[in-house]
């Protein structure tokens, strides 16, 4: 489980100017996230929008993205949390042959499932395959936090690796982390990931790592080497991008970021969109600021 161990962008999705996945346009992305030095790239996510594409395209995003990392010292963990269970196991045993080195899943979130239901989702998601999984807490995509009893079960399937936790219980995740110590724990929100470092997570998994990887790389560097000055700037720099990229919305945000740096991945599909051409124009004018060009690929 070592090698799983470290910082992954979200990665998001390349679509065509009217909404429809664009092969090209993720293949730019990916051209361009792969060369910042992180450890992997988590596919197929929130932050890809998944809840928004089909199994389909999620599966042809799948392997166009393992395509394209076959040659880079990179881990591939597929994000194939569907609401419906048979698209998940037909995503995870897809992302098995493509050699994807994990999976990871949200909890179904489509209807109040009971907690029972969730735990039994997990047991016959994570026995569909060999790979290992990586369970997630996210209460502002699943509208509720599961307990540490029902997260502890779900550790203890076999096959499950660890956690993706994003929530800013900290104290939960301790607890979590302290009860489970052979289990990897990633931390999902990026302008707090020193925080959560600082309470022994194994890494990061973060939307804003697609374009600020070399930051988020860097970032972890400085934590591994007791640098908490380093840190400190580094995640200021972190702070100040997502504050900006909330006056458009996240993924908008991201995308408009990465447009102005010339990454041509499209634009989100709808219902998202731009929430201010104030914020547009503050995203752009800040990604092109000396402090963050030089946490950018070349």
């Amino acid at each position: 489980m070592n090698r799983l161990k470290g910082m992954y962008a979200a990665l998001l999705t390349g679509l065509s100017d009217d909404g429809e996945f664009s092969p090209e346009r993720q293949r730019s992305i990916n051209a361009y996230v792969l060369r910042q030095g992180l450890d992997g790239l988590y596919v197929g996510g929130s932050s890809g929008e998944s809840g928004l594409l089909t199994a389909g395209e999620l599966l042809d995003q799948q392997a166009i993205v393992a395509e394209d990392a076959r040659s880079q010292d990179c881990q591939l963990i597929a994000h194939v949390g569907a609401p419906n269970l048979r698209d998940s196991i037909q995503l995870a045993r897809s992302a098995a042959k493509l050699g994807y080195n994990a999976l990871s899943a949200l909890p179904p979130h489509a209807y109040p499932f009971s907690d029972q239901e969730i735990i039994a989702y997990y047991k016959e998601l994570s026995a569909a395959t060999d790979l290992p999984m990586i369970v997630y807490e996210v209460p502002i995509r699943t509208g509720r936090p599961l307990s540490n009893d029902v997260l502890a079960q779900l550790l203890d399937i076999k096959n499950v690796a660890g956690i993706k936790f994003t929530s800013n219980d900290m104290f939960k995740m301790a607890r979590l982390r302290k009860a489970h110590p052979q289990k990897l724990v990633f931390f999902g929100f990026d302008e707090v990931y020193l925080a959560a470092a600082a309470l022994g997570v194994d890494g990061g998994i973060g939307t804003t790592y697609n374009i600020l990887g070399k930051l988020y790389a860097a970032l972890h560097s400085a934590i591994a080497n007791h640098d908490l000055v380093q840190a400190r700037e580094l995640q200021e720099l972190s702070q100040e991008f997502v504050a900006t990229i909330l006056l458009t919305g996240v993924l908008p945000g991201v995308k408009i970021a990465l447009q102005e740096i010339g990454v041509d991945c499209g634009p989100t599909r709808a219902p998202f969109m731009v929430q201010s051409a104030k914020g547009e124009s503050a995203v752009r004018s800040l990604i092109q600021s000396p402090e963050y060009q030089q946490w950018l690929a070349k």
